[in-house]
């Protein structure tokens, strides 16, 4: 671990983290919740919030997949996404729900502001994010795809999403605290 210079989980609580959080709204892989405790913390994702019928730690599947991640990123349980996005945005986060709908914008086109904060919202495997939750966002993002099918995994947009959003904002380059 200290030749790959990874954080300890007491390190990781205590390091500056990025100016993102994710939302997910009613995943029902317990394996995608795990997944994505495990990007949070390759990314330093502030928090994950788990709504709805998500799935919540301490679970073997979750643990499965997340590999210990559950102890270093911080979640919190919401029963609704909109209970979420109106906590978020009162503490000044710009709501951003990854959905291929009438009006959403392709991820490359998007560009975050700097000094802002930016929740990232995943839907559900089967039905996506729901359409309350659509319409309390105040961006729709698409990722661009060019085959046959009409979506991508939630890990798999989970990374491209969170990828996508720290290199635009320069956040590969956040200054570990002694």
């Amino acid at each position: 671990m200290e030749e790959l210079n990874r954080l300890s989980v007491e390190e990781f609580k205590e390091v500056k983290k990025s100016p993102l959080v994710i939302v997910l709204d009613n995943i029902r892989s317990l394996n995608n919740v795990g997944s994505s405790f495990r990007t949070a913390d390759a990314f330093l994702i502030e928090k994950i919030y788990l709504c709805g019928i998500t799935g919540t730690p301490p679970h073997r599947d979750i643990q499965k997949t997340a590999l210990g991640a559950t102890d270093s990123v911080a979640w919190e349980y919401k029963s609704s996404t909109l209970e979420a996005i109106e906590e978020l945005k009162q503490n000044g986060f710009e709501i951003c729900a990854f959905e291929q709908v009438d009006k959403s914008v392709m991820l490359q086109e998007f560009q975050p502001q700097e000094g802002k904060k930016y929740a990232l919202i995943f839907g559900n495997e089967v039905f996506g994010v729901e359409e309350e939750v659509i319409m309390a966002s105040d961006h729709l993002l698409e990722i661009p795809q060019l085959g046959t099918k009409h979506s991508l995994n939630i890990s798999v947009t989970l990374g491209i999403g969170i990828w996508d959003f720290m290199s635009k904002m320069g956040l590969f380059e956040i200054e570990r605290e002694e």
